[in-house]
């Protein structure tokens, strides 16, 4: 489809993408409260873990998923911004091991200050994506805001034995990641007008892939846990992991897959905010094996991802399978850790696989 180019979203926010996300010491403190709630029984997943997705039980053995999410522009162009955040939504059904099939827009628009017509392109935008995952854009809400915001309520089903949470990962699985890192430090880049022309097309890709794959990792059942890597980045939804299951984790750094230019980029210093802000929450909690660059570590782990990969604790004696599924769908494949018996640290960062 024409699309608007002579306007550039990203300099009407201040936040990009999953880099918008409160700092996860703050979200904590939020979601913090004395007020006691009634249980519902039907409830399986709630607030009460930092799970990707609320799930209701349906009956018959299902289970509904529900989500939101949304946030600021990551990209310049209308369209992929549309494209972006609907993927991006999706992906906690597919984290939870689901199936999505129904989704609402969340829109704030800035409408004396940007075209409406611009508006109707992220709605596009969204619309293909949603096409793709075989669901309909049904309906949604619209405010108007001083910076432009976007964003999808999805719902999805599940067969309960297919459900996969963040908490439940064992000792001794392995760890698979299924898209590199540093769309945070590109995003960055291209917010600042230093991307290279030749990076834009990949990054947007990578951007706009989505993670399908979780509705077939749910039906293994060698996979233990599974979650996206979205806005604490690599390090701090593999904590989240580790924590929930009362573990902690090896990181095998020289093992992690990552985006094409991002060093170029790390090399002029060129971090989001949000990177600070998730280090100054966790960083306390990891350790540094001998011979790895702190520096460059420092920069990619925390770095916020936009519609990351899915981290999938799998038990060893599934590995292989799990291998052979990722690889054949085009995706990361190479074991990135383990998870190994609780230390006084979350995640040890080791040069390389032992």
């Amino acid at each position: 489809m024409e699309q608007t180019t002579d306007i550039k979203l990203t300099q009407y926010s201040r936040g990009a993408g999953c880099g918008c996300k409160i700092a996860p010491a703050v979200l904590q403190e939020i979601l913090q409260t004395n007020t006691q709630y009634p249980a519902d029984p039907l409830l399986l997943i709630g607030n009460e873990t930092s799970d990707d997705a609320a799930v209701y039980d349906i009956g018959n053995g299902m289970a509904l998923i529900a989500t939101t999410d949304f946030f600021m522009p990551i990209v310049d162009s209308a369209y992929d911004f549309g494209r972006i955040a609907a993927a991006n939504a999706i992906s906690d059904v597919y984290a939870m091991g689901g199936r999505p099939i129904l989704a609402n827009a969340i829109l704030g628009w800035p409408v004396e200050q940007l075209p409406v017509a611009l508006a109707r392109e992220v709605m596009d935008g969204a619309r293909a994506v949603c096409a793709e995952a075989g669901i309909t854009l049904a309906g949604g809400h619209s405010i108007d805001t001083t910076e432009p915001i976007f964003g999808l309520a999805v719902n999805g089903i599940c067969p309960k034995a297919n459900l996969r949470q963040n908490n439940t990962a064992h000792e001794g699985d392995v760890l698979f990641l299924t898209k590199p890192l540093g769309v945070g430090i590109l995003a960055t880049a291209q917010k600042r007008g230093v991307m290279e022309p030749g990076h834009l097309a990949p990054f947007i890709a990578q951007l706009i892939q989505l993670n399908a794959i979780g509705e077939e990792l749910g039906k293994m059942p060698g996979v233990t846990a599974m979650t996206d890597v979205t806005g604490f980045g690599i390090a701090g939804h593999l904590l989240e992991m580790a924590e929930g299951s009362g573990l902690s984790a090896e990181l095998f750094y020289t093992a992690l897959p990552i985006t094409e230019g991002v060093k170029q980029y790390l090399a002029q210093r060129i971090i989001p905010d949000a990177t600070y802000r998730n280090w100054n929450a966790y960083g306390k909690k990891i350790d540094f094996e001998a011979g790895v660059d702190v520096m460059e570590a420092f920069s990619l782990l925390p770095d916020p991802q936009t519609n990351g990969g899915l981290l999938i604790a799998v038990n060893p004696t599934s590995a292989a399978a799990v291998e052979a599924l990722l690889s054949a769908a085009g995706l990361y494949s190479k074991v990135i850790g383990k998870m190994i018996a609780k230390g006084d640290k979350g995640i040890w960062v080791k040069g390389v696989r032992r």
